[in-house]
């Protein structure tokens, strides 16, 4: 899985329940023609990012088909997972 870009809109909590920080990251994905994954359309990841002191983490993602907008029912692999988190991290940073 390659990341080719990304929108980022940080998501405010109304309630002030919630701590950190948490953004809507959309993020352009490409995979390998033989990916199980793989769509002619092409594909994104919406993830919810969470920054919290110290730690970061994806609280959730879906996997959608750019064209249809569907959401693919499809996990991520560890070390995909792994990479997500990475990008976002370095994303909310910069």
């Amino acid at each position: 899985m390659i990341i080719t870009g990304h929108t980022m809109e940080e998501l405010k909590d109304p309630t002030g329940i919630l701590s950190g920080s948490r953004h809507e990251m959309m993020l352009a994905i490409e995979v390998p023609e033989d990916d199980e994954m793989y769509s002619e359309s092409g594909l994104y990841i919406k993830a919810i990012f969470v920054q919290d002191g110290d730690e970061s983490r994806i609280a959730q993602y879906q996997i959608i088909e750019r064209d249809s907008e569907s959401i693919l029912d499809f996990e991520l692999e560890e070390d995909e997972e792994a990479q997500l988190l990475q990008y976002c991290k370095e994303a909310v940073t910069n």
